[in-house]
């Protein structure tokens, strides 16, 4: 009796093994089409702020070089490179806690 028991335990968990596609719950579609969308806008919100923060700080740049003296646009100047650059890497660094919370789940 234990041999057979233990015969079949070992073949469900070989099974398991073999092929860890099987799943007795599998997530409904709304979840799947969920998480699709919002992995799309991810991807979108990374592929537009790279542009988006090299123009911001171009402008920035332009600014400074362009202010002639004047304080109050070479302060704003700095303000939009440091802002852009502050922006750009919060959304890399929600990039990247995102990524990691996917992976451990």
């Amino acid at each position: 009796m234990n041999k057979k028991l233990l015969t079949l335990i070992l073949a469900i968990i070989l099974l398991f093994y073999f092929f860890p596609n099987i799943a007795f719950a599998a997530d409904p579609k709304l979840v799947t089409k969920l998480n699709s969308a919002f992995s799309k806008i991810e991807d979108w919100l990374i592929k537009l702020s790279t542009p988006a923060a090299a123009v911001a700080v171009g402008t920035g740049i332009f600014m400074k070089k362009f202010s002639f003296g004047d304080e109050e646009k070479i302060r704003t100047g700095k303000k939009i490179i440091r802002g852009s650059l502050f922006s750009y890497a919060f959304i890399l660094a929600i990039d990247l806690i995102l990524s990691a919370i996917k992976s451990l789940i």
